[in-house]
Order: C-alpha cells, then structure tokens, then sequence
C-alpha cells in the first residue's frame, strides 16, 4: 500500500465523517478535491459492492494511491428496495425534502403499512489493481412518519431506528458513527489499518 489513502468523493458530508473516524492513521489522507481534474466513473454496478469497487480500482488506477471508495444508500422494503444503489440519483436532482416528499407519496400509493427499511454501506480499499480490503454493512430500521431531526445528511431525516427512538438526523455525530452503516464500515477499515500498520 502506498503511504497515501485518498477517499474517493467530494461529498463534504462523507469526508467529515470517514475523516472523523480515522483520526490516529499514519497515511496521508487526500480527497477527490486534490484531483479536480478526474471525471468520476459511470457507476455501472448492479450492487453497492460492485460500484464501491470500481470507483476504487478507478481512482486508484489514475492517481496511483491507494483509496478508499464506498458505495451506499437507502432500501425501503415496501418499494422493492428502492431507492437503493440508484439512492443518490433519486428523483434526478432534486432536493432531499423533495425526495422525501416522492418516496412518501410512493408509499401512500402502495397503501401498506410495511415500514421497514435499511442503510447500506459497501466499501473498498484498492492499490492499484488489487482490492485489499473490502466491507458492507447495514443498520436495520424503519420510514419515520414525518423527517425529523436536522443533523447528519441524505436520508437521514427519515430513517428511524427503533433502538433509540430518533430518526439518524436526530443523533448527535458521535451517537451515530457507533451504530451507522458507514459507521460500521470505517470501524471495520480502522481494524484493517491497524494490522497494516503493525506489518509495517
């Protein structure tokens, strides 16, 4: 691995929370904002793991670090696990209140009460031509009745996870990265760099 992880986004909201959990790493960390130049792949994957390693192998073909990309998004069961990988094209460009406002009404056309839903996070670490490390993980919750909360991005307003009786949008940061789904993927990568760095 190189002494460079570069995190394949430019989502501010991604890269605060990836850099907030891998405070103790010795790489230098870079972002997709180092690299204004590089045109992001067409997402082409059929699963959030598949699109997570193609943005890695991509990005780290064309800068020669290594990155860590991942893929999410939203699955609401009583959609057909729509919006899914197609999460962040939702509804093409509009406003997350405004995505709310399609997938609440899709809901009401359904007429069912199934409210269950989940977040899932896949990520991949590639050097080079080689994926090192790769993760996905879920958490398990439900459609909040109404968004609620004002912290966090995406979704976040409208998934509510029983456990703590808040929707994600209502946690304070540190609350959610214990029990997220990227928050749970990155606890997984830090392990992984952790017995990289003890190679080393």
């Amino acid at each position: 691995m190189t002494n460079t992880l570069l995190i394949g986004t430019t989502n501010s909201h991604k890269i605060l929370e990836i850099t907030d959990l891998l405070p103790d790493t010795p790489f230098s960390i870079k972002t997709l904002r180092d690299y204004p130049a590089i045109t992001p792949p067409e997402e082409t994957g059929a699963t959030f793991s598949e699109n997570a390693r193609l943005k890695a192998l991509y990005y780290s073909r064309i800068t020669g670090s290594t990155v860590i990309a991942e893929d999410s998004g939203l699955e609401i069961d009583a959609l057909d696990g729509a919006p899914g990988i197609f999460s962040s094209r939702f509804n093409s460009s509009s406003s997350y209140p405004e995505k709310f406002r399609v997938i609440y009404e899709q809901l009401k056309q359904r007429d069912t009460r199934i409210k269950t839903a989940r977040f899932v996070c896949a990520l991949t670490v590639a050097d080079g031509n080689k994926i090192v490390f790769e993760t996905q993980q879920t958490i398990e919750g439900e459609i909040a009745q109404n968004p609620k909360g004002s912290n966090g991005f995406g979704y976040d307003p409208i998934f509510f996870y029983p456990p703590v009786n808040r929707t994600l949008a209502e946690l304070p940061a540190e609350d959610k990265a214990e029990i997220s789904h990227r928050g749970k993927a990155l606890q997984a990568l830090r392990l992984f760099l952790s017995e990289i760095q003890k190679q080393t």
